[in-house]
């Protein structure tokens, strides 16, 4: 088994994902130009969270942001544009997150402890992004989707690697790593629903509970003892 998870590792090398056009004439703008924008995704992340994508036009995006049109346009290219940003910005977040975890090293349990820490407080920061995120991320087309799936696979790969080293070392049970990952995502995104930044509760409280109540029910069993 444990041969096997290896080999199954290596095939699944992330490869990096190819930047649109849009994503490398951005770095090329001025820092005040890359600010508005980001403030501009921001704002209308909190309108397609409230009203929807297909239902929001462009005239409520200029006005919600104070812009005309045609501004509107020089920032975000289009509407579509403009979704995939949102999108964007939650995936820099966690992918990155994943990549500070990596770094980090540590036992699977600690590194599987610190993504969910790392994610959650993702979801606090950015609830009205990620809402757009996993409700509208159908209405994206062409590469711009292609792009999307290809950086959501690789956190979700990064999340089975932690799983596939638990089970290597033995700290884990034999779960199946890409079944084990879809609930260990499933647990953890849709507290986007209920958890609040000024909650009795703090993402990080969250977010060590749901390291106790998922890893205790992967981890290796110890043999009992038998009574004599």
């Amino acid at each position: 088994m444990a041969e096997a998870l290896r080999s199954r590792q290596e095939a699944r090398s992330v490869s990096s994902p190819v930047q649109r056009p849009e994503t490398s004439e951005r770095g090329r703008r001025s820092p005040n130009w890359q600010t508005r924008r980001n403030s501009i995704v921001d704002t209308s992340a909190q309108v397609f969270a409230r009203g929807g994508y297909h239902a929001t036009g462009i005239a409520e995006l200029c006005v919600a942001n104070d812009l005309g049109k045609g501004a509107l346009y020089h920032y975000i290219g289009s509407k579509e544009a403009l979704l995939a940003a949102i999108h964007d910005r939650v995936m820099d977040e966690v992918i990155a997150s994943a990549d500070r975890v990596a770094a980090a090293g540590g036992s699977p349990t600690k590194q599987l402890t610190m993504l969910g820490d790392q994610l959650l407080d993702v979801i606090t920061r950015y609830p009205d992004h990620v809402w757009v995120f996993l409700h509208e991320f159908p209405a994206l087309t062409g590469e711009r989707a292609d792009q999307f799936r290809e950086r959501r696979r690789e956190f979700e790969r990064a999340v089975e690697k932690i799983l596939a080293a638990g089970i290597i070392s033995g700290e884990f049970r034999d779960v199946e790593p890409r079944l084990t990952a879809m609930a260990w995502l499933g647990m953890h995104n849709y507290t986007y629903l209920w958890l609040k930044r000024d909650g009795t509760l703090s993402a990080h409280d969250v977010a060590l509970r749901f390291a106790d109540i998922f890893i205790g029910g992967i981890g290796a069993r110890k043999p009992t003892k038998k009574r004599k």
